[in-house]
């Protein structure tokens, strides 16, 4: 079955943990067990009915503050699809938790309460997942069950998102009303609100079309590992592993090495003990190919007539992780797919206020839950696309060199 890994996101107290407990809890997609222990915090809390949201807030300060905190991960399927849920959470102070949650994700559910409507959260979390290319955003309009399942109310926040949505690139935007606490329009239809024509948001979910989220048009394969197996049977096997991260490989096209530069013939496409004739992502696979060339983890297989942009001073969108600043001329470690070198700081260019998506002149530093754009020098030419063709090779991360902790993730303008 095909794969959706969505993400969570809103201000704090708008449901999303009750409504991925609601998700997974109509859908028949908890164990009894879980079912019980859920019900024995809830009466422990003094709840009358069974709190879901505690189905995904695991951490004991967050059953204690009722808030997410760290991002917590779900799994679960429905006859028509899988999917990987990542519940982010909702304050200012974990914007880069919610990075971290959304930076794989195929799409991006937006809680809106219903009595409070747009507020800045949904602008930051909004653009956040527009600069991460998350292709579908579902804005979910909670809590409408305390403004009486007003139509009214659902159109007017309507209105107001698609006109900040305007600003944003984002390629699909859909809305639903719902109550996670009734369980309204999540899995089943609801019958107090007859003027929504549309579809549930599982339903959604299982039909949103994610074939054409990957890059199929530039062949990119990073190498990770040499595979030179010590063995009778494979004594002059010489692979190249790795996960596809664009386009679609052919068995017998000619391809290109880089840096090398050297182009040869894909020979076999190997996984497991089976041999394909075709490659594309996110399949993990081997490459043999017809010449022994000096080849190495970090080194870019592609096309010969398809090569991304190599260069040693790159812009990019930079989200900052860490509390202590990020500041013009400090060095790092860099990893970009397969690849790790060190990099400087060479400018902040201007920051954004996530809020009006305006851009402030402020080039001294940057601090934790901060974006700007960034210009960094490596130590030797990266292999990249822009974020927005590619988010696989257009994505980086920095590492600090003393601890060794990620400091800052990177979208590639």
């Amino acid at each position: 079955m095909e794969l959706l890994r969505f993400t969570t996101a809103g201000s704090v107290d708008d449901g999303k943990s009750t409504l991925i407990g609601r998700l997974l809890y109509d859908s028949k997609s908890i164990f009894e067990d879980q079912l019980e222990a859920v019900k024995r915090a809830s009466i422990r809390k003094g709840n009358e009915v069974i709190n879901l949201a505690l189905l995904t807030d695991g951490l004991r300060a967050e059953r204690e503050q009722g808030i997410t905190i760290d991002v917590a991960y779900r799994y679960f399927a429905t006859p028509k699809r899988k999917f990987i849920i990542a519940d982010t959470p909702g304050h200012v102070q974990y914007t880069r938790n919610m990075v971290t949650g959304a930076s794989t994700a195929n799409a991006a559910l937006i809680l809106i309460d219903a009595r409070n409507g747009v507020t800045e959260q949904t602008y930051r979390h909004s653009y956040i997942s527009s600069l991460l290319e998350i292709p579908h955003l579902i804005i979910c309009v909670n809590k409408m069950d305390l403004v009486g399942y007003s139509e009214e109310v659902y159109e007017k926040i309507k209105q107001d998102f698609s006109a900040f949505a305007a600003k944003l690139d984002v390629k699909d935007i859909r809305f639903v009303p719902i109550s996670a606490l009734k369980g309204d329009n999540v899995v089943d239809k609801s019958d107090s609100m007859p003027w929504y024509e549309g579809g549930t948001l599982r339903y959604i979910l299982e039909n949103v079309h994610v074939a054409s989220d990957n890059n199929h048009i530039d062949p990119r394969f990073p190498v990770q590992y040499v595979i030179r197996p010590i063995s009778d049977k494979y004594h002059d096997y010489r692979g190249y592993a790795g996960r596809v991260a664009g386009g679609v490989f052919h068995r017998g096209e000619k391809v290109m090495v880089l840096p090398s530069g050297f182009v040869t013939t894909l020979e076999s496409i190997d996984r497991a003990e089976e041999v394909l004739d075709e490659a594309y992502p996110p399949m993990s696979v081997t490459f043999r190919l017809a010449d022994d060339l000096d080849i190495s983890r970090g080194d870019m297989i592609v096309r010969e007539n398809n090569v991304p942009q190599i260069n040693q001073d790159i812009e990019v969108m930079m989200c900052w992780m860490s509390e202590k600043p990020m500041v013009s001329g400090m060095k790092y470690y860099l990893r970009h797919t397969t690849t790790e070198v060190r990099a400087m700081i060479k400018e902040i260019i201007y920051k954004v206020d996530v809020n009006t998506l305006e851009r402030i002149p402020d080039g001294h530093e940057l601090r934790m839950n901060e974006i700007a754009r960034v210009h960094l020098r490596t130590t030797k030419p990266l292999f990249f696309d822009s974020y927005r063709r590619n988010r696989s090779t257009g994505s980086l991360i920095l590492i600090d060199e003393g601890t060794f902790n990620t400091v800052g993730v990177g979208m590639i303008v």
